[in-house]
């Protein structure tokens, strides 16, 4: 077993050096932390990089000369280190000296003294230390995506700021063919798990402290699930009815789909796409507890002669892949492993698959196109775009209680103690 300050620096070390993604190396370094100790560690991760950008900018004059890339986990142990003394309870005292014996732990006696010496001095000049910085990194954020999300939003970009380095809501979706929404929140109430009604999503919950979902009443037999409430929203734009044909495109890990069947049992069927085979397993898990079922393909969406039979849908809910910059509470690794020059292959990729899955819509049918990104070029742009290519595409406005409108569509951002931030476009082909 290792210490969880030792984890969270080789866990953040390689999410630095290797692009790798948080959701996947995080438990896989976990597997050596004691499991009394896994609820810190995933802390100081989660937490360190919420603020890396914002902590980087503060320490590295403090550093006489930049650190090898094979040193990346010392680096990372001293930003754990200092995450500790400015953003937690945890004693000065103790979060010094667990990262000078972390370094040992690490195999690097030589860096004990180092960070020593820059933790003591981050203690000394706590209350100038963040004085200089600029926007961006007082911010904690990169400066290519704090400069784009001040362009595009600069009247919400404090409170985007605000909630995206908060934690983020625990929010469930209450299955209604087992029971309702009030009777669910008696059931939490009954265990003395606090929660809300969510003020948009009909059957959201909101829980005041997140817990594990084996503490949920009746979890494990579909009676809810974990979604947020921005995510829950696609269901009533869908129209759903008996006997229509509906596909979930890019579905993993199966929310969605899970949702619309709750919504819609007696679809005449539901096909639940996604291009990574492994990730369907996720959604199979997900059908089984919910006790409902689809029919699931593994294929790339926009390669349709690999995967349609000719047969045109009603309905076609495409959660696109895209930037992720209205979830950073939730993935803050996107602050440091998504770049500028990633957007544009996004866009492109988006618009492949709107092409694409466009013809395998009916007449009449509704098309919606989601993301969890905040980038226009992502979202109302690449719409508008699309319309303007598709003489038969009809824009339907959508008029709600949530979010603000563009240009017909709707965008929510991530609000504190609220939901996620999300984007919805809504369109009709014309017969």
């Amino acid at each position: 077993m290792i210490c969880p300050r030792v984890a969270a620096a080789r866990c953040l070390a390689n999410i630095e050096q290797d692009g790798s993604s948080l959701s996947r190396i995080l438990p896989r370094v976990e597997q050596d932390v004691d499991p009394s100790q896994r609820s810190l560690y995933r802390e100081l991760c989660y937490g360190t990089l919420r603020f890396y950008w914002k902590l980087d900018a503060a320490l590295r004059p403090f550093f006489s000369k930049p650190l090898k890339a094979k040193d990346s986990d010392v680096k990372m142990l001293i930003y754990v280190g200092a995450y500790q003394l400015f953003y937690t309870r945890i004693p000065p005292h103790a979060a010094i000296n667990s990262s000078v014996d972390g370094s040992r732990s690490l195999g690097k006696k030589w860096a004990a003294g180092m960070t020593n010496a820059i933790l003591r001095r981050c203690q000394r000049e706590q209350d100038s230390l963040f004085n200089s910085l600029d926007p961006a990194a007082a911010a904690a954020f990169p400066t290519w995506l704090f400069d784009a999300l001040q362009s595009a939003w600069p009247d919400q970009l404090q409170d985007i700021v605000d909630a995206s380095n908060a934690h983020p809501p625990f929010c469930l979706r209450v299955n209604a063919l087992h029971q309702s929404r009030e009777h669910y929140l008696d059931a939490l109430a009954n265990i003395d798990i606090a929660a809300t009604a969510c003020e948009f999503a009909s059957n959201g919950i909101r829980l005041e402290q997140a817990c594990s979902v084996d503490k949920l009443p009746g979890f494990h037999d579909g009676h809810a699930s974990v979604q947020d409430e921005a995510a829950q929203l696609c269901t009533s734009l869908l129209e759903l009815r008996p006997g229509l044909r509906v596909l979930d495109a890019c579905a993993a890990p199966g929310g969605k789909t899970g949702a619309i069947l709750e919504c819609e049992p007696q679809l005449g069927e539901l096909i639940a796409l996604d291009i990574d085979e492994q990730r369907l397993s996720r959604i199979q898990d997900n059908l089984d507890r919910l006790q409902l079922s689809a029919t699931l393909l593994s294929a790339d969406a926009a390669d349709t002669s690999a995967w349609w039979d000719g047969i045109p849908f009603d309905r076609i809910l495409l959660d696109a892949p895209c930037s992720a910059t209205a979830v950073i509470r939730r993935n803050p690794d996107i602050k440091l492993n998504r770049r500028a020059s990633d957007i544009k292959p996004l866009v492109q990729l988006q618009a492949t698959l709107l092409d694409a899955l466009w013809q395998c819509l009916k007449p009449d049918g509704i098309f919606i196109y989601a993301s969890c990104s905040l980038l226009p070029a992502e979202n109302e742009q690449q719409i508008t775009a699309f319309v303007a290519k598709h003489e038969d595409a009809e824009l339907v406005p959508i008029t709600a209680d949530w979010g603000i409108d563009r240009s017909g569509c709707r965008q929510l951002f991530p609000h504190i103690n609220s939901h996620d931030g999300f984007f919805y476009a809504k369109i009709r082909k014309k017969l």
